[in-house]
């Protein structure tokens, strides 16, 4: 039959609308939409025929423009499934929220709040004022502030107390975080002037000494929270510099990066420097991040003496960097359960998943694995491995939590296989994310903790066909 007689054969506009599914689908997406979007299935349609194509039934361009209409739709931020073993990945979104900051956060977008309004006076009121009071008890701090990242506290920091004049820190100090941000860029961007002192791996008391001079500003001392330098190595404490910067009248900024309250060793995990002892080892300013071991959202805090504060309160870059309520709600919900310490692996999600013991996850993987065996058909190998799972964000680089996980091995030994078969975990409807290691794609089930959710989106799983060695 003649292409020109075939395309007679399409359906329109107008006909397809009136079909049961886009009757449904106009009330869903809007009839605008749809209809663009079965313009563009009829116009593909066109080009297929006039190629020799056979014209599709009416329920296939339906179903072609629903489908389209369904993956337009689709947020790009998607939920997924971490088993990288990470659990503060920083591509993943680092700390999952606990249900009282989800609450907390639900309520200030839904209802107008006394953000920057106090009650009692009737007045004009402060936005910090809803955190500090608590961050102050936690911390041991006179004061604090919050801005939306650590990176912008630091850069806030350093453009309040020394722009225009140099700021002390150790060559051993001077770190790379992720995405290639440096420290020496966000200090050059601050207005600062960068004075390194010591070498790579030691650094000693006489060098901060020999270098202050008329025109320091401040000290600094940076935590390098995501790598270690081992072997002949030597750094000045934090006490100690504490007391070389205020016998020359400078004030010590201390930047933990990840940041935590609260004693990890208790989660039987090595201790990492709490911003308590910060404070208690004579830092002016300590600047640590909300969305990382604090397990909140993303924040950066700024806590230390109120004369500081003050100063870096009345930068107008301050109102640039500030946090939003709904940020501040979450943020509050946080922190307050940091007041009953004993139940805090339970309701805090960074302290739940990181504390799982290793032998509960060995048995989750062990349940797992004959479900996997069947999702992933016959080219793979599936056993149940121990795993070294990571706290991230650069906390503890050289601590290892023990887990347990699957291994999925192909039968080929291809890393073509290995490669599309990741690849189809990340197309399943909630994306599966785990790491190909050793020549087999691992998922460490260390953060899976919707056991059943998964088990049913693994039913959708299309894994490469390639059957075992014969």
């Amino acid at each position: 039959m003649d292409a020109n007689v075939r395309l007679r054969d399409i359906p329109s506009v107008d006909e397809l609308l009136r079909s049961a599914a886009l009757v449904e689908a106009v009330e869903c997406f809007g009839r605008s939409a749809v209809t663009e979007a079965l313009r563009k299935v009829l116009a593909t349609t066109r080009d297929e025929v006039r190629k020799g194509g056979e014209v599709p039934p009416s329920d296939a361009i339906v179903t072609a423009a629903v489908t389209a209409l369904e993956e337009n739709d689709r947020s790009t931020l998607r939920p997924l499934f971490n088993l990288t073993g990470t659990v503060l990945h920083t591509n993943l979104g680092r700390a999952l929220l606990a249900q009282a900051a989800i609450d907390a956060a639900t309520e200030a977008m839904r209802e107008a709040v006394a953000l920057e309004f106090d009650l009692e006076s009737g007045k004009r009121g402060e936005r910090d004022d809803h955190l500090r009071a608590l961050v102050c008890e936690l911390t041991g701090a006179e004061d604090a502030t919050i801005v939306n990242n650590n990176a912008a506290a630091v850069l806030l920091v350093l453009n309040s107390l020394a722009a225009g004049r140099e700021a002390i820190v150790s060559r051993g100090e001077l770190i790379e975080i992720g995405g290639a941000f440096r420290m020496p860029d966000i200090m050059l961007r601050s207005g600062v002037r960068l004075v390194e002192v010591g070498t790579t791996n030691r650094t000693h008391a006489r060098d901060y000494r020999d270098a202050i001079g008329p025109e320091t500003g401040l000290i600094m001392k940076v935590h390098t929270s995501n790598y270690r330098i081992e072997g002949f190595t030597k750094e000045v404490g934090a006490r100690e510099l504490a007391g070389i910067a205020h016998e020359r009248g400078l004030p010590l900024v201390n930047d933990l990066g990840s940041g935590t309250l609260t004693d990890l060793e208790r989660f039987g995990l090595a201790h990492e420097p709490t911003v308590s002892e910060a404070i208690a080892d004579g830092a002016d300013i300590v600047t640590f991040s909300g969305d990382k071991l604090l397990g909140g959202p993303q924040a950066g805090f700024i806590v230390g003496r109120t004369a500081f504060i003050e100063k870096i309160n009345s930068n107008p870059m301050k109102r640039a960097l500030r946090v939003d309520k709904i940020r501040l709600a979450a943020l509050e919900a946080t922190l307050r359960l940091y007041r009953d310490p004993d139940r805090l692996g339970e309701r805090l999600p960074t302290m739940r998943l990181l504390s799982r013991p290793k032998a509960d996850i060995g048995d989750q993987a062990a349940r797992l694995a004959s479900l996997m065996e069947r999702a992933v058909k016959s080219a793979f190998r599936v056993s149940v491995v121990d795993c070294e799972s990571q706290i991230g964000s650069g906390a503890l680089p050289l601590s290892a939590v023990p887990s347990a996980g699957l291994a999925l091995t192909p039968h080929s030994g291809s890393g073509r296989t290995l490669a599309e078969l990741a690849a189809a975990m990340r197309r399943l409807p909630m994306p599966v994310i785990g790491r190909i290691e050793r020549g087999a794609l691992i998922l460490d089930l260390r953060c899976l903790e919707d056991e059943d959710g998964f088990v049913a989106n693994l039913a959708h799983l299309d894994p490469p066909s390639e059957g075992p060695p014969s």
